[in-house]
């Protein structure tokens, strides 16, 4: 239940963190508005929205970050808990490594090579 409801802020997070950079200005739009573009800073006051902006950005990467890391700790949380389960999971890798299969063995001479169109190196 928790896991969701971080995963859920997390998603939000990062819908709203999206929103917020694309709000922004980028730093080309100053320079436009030094040649009459008057209406680029009504919205944020005279300062623009660069402070307002940059901070809810920051705080909401702040957010995403945290988020991240508690998904993480729920991951590992549950990986654990497969694992104290039973499932010897190194084990079961390393005696898949040792078994080799059992190769058949090559019949020479070209009798048992006539009803097939795969050539023989001899």
């Amino acid at each position: 239940m928790m896991e969701s409801i971080v995963l859920i802020v997390h998603v939000l997070l990062a819908a709203a963190i999206v929103a917020l950079v694309l709000l922004q200005q980028g730093k080309g739009a100053e320079a436009g508005a030094a040649f009459g573009g008057g209406a680029s800073q009504t919205v944020f006051g005279s300062q623009g929205s660069t402070s307002f902006l940059g901070r809810m950005t920051a705080v909401l990467a702040a957010g995403v970050f945290a988020t991240s890391f508690a998904l993480a700790v729920f991951a590992k949380q549950k990986a654990d808990s497969v694992n104290d389960a039973g499932i010897p999971a190194a084990e079961v890798i390393e005696s898949a490594a040792e078994v080799q299969p059992e190769l058949p063995a090559l019949e020479s001479g070209r009798a048992a090579q006539s009803d097939t169109d795969i050539p023989v190196a001899e």
